[in-house]
């Protein structure tokens, strides 16, 4: 099973060699990497980037149809994307 890890713009600047502003490009101009795939904002001023996405839209730059594949892995992957068996609850925390 593949962990997907998050990290700020720094790190992902790290792992992709580009700048931030280079990243935040491809989100917001050539909308390169995608909402809630590649990135996720946490609130007005924070935005996370999926890191092992990104590790992957880099080895695959070539290959969209590859990338694809990890962004359906990842959806699947996603707990509110997992198939409830019968009989089971899900119960969360009261507010």
């Amino acid at each position: 099973m593949t962990e997907y890890k998050f990290g700020d713009k720094r790190k992902a600047a790290d792992l992709t060699g580009f700048s931030p502003e280079t990243l935040k490009k491809y989100r917001l101009i050539d909308k390169s990497l995608l909402e809630n795939i590649h990135w996720v904002k946490v609130n007005s001023r924070t935005i996370r980037y999926n890191l092992t996405l990104l590790a992957d839209w880099i080895a695959n730059r070539d290959d969209s149809a590859a990338h694809r594949r990890a962004i359906e892995h990842y959806l699947q992957s996603k707990l509110s994307n997992q198939r409830k068996r019968p009989g089971q609850t899900i119960k969360l925390p009261s507010e």
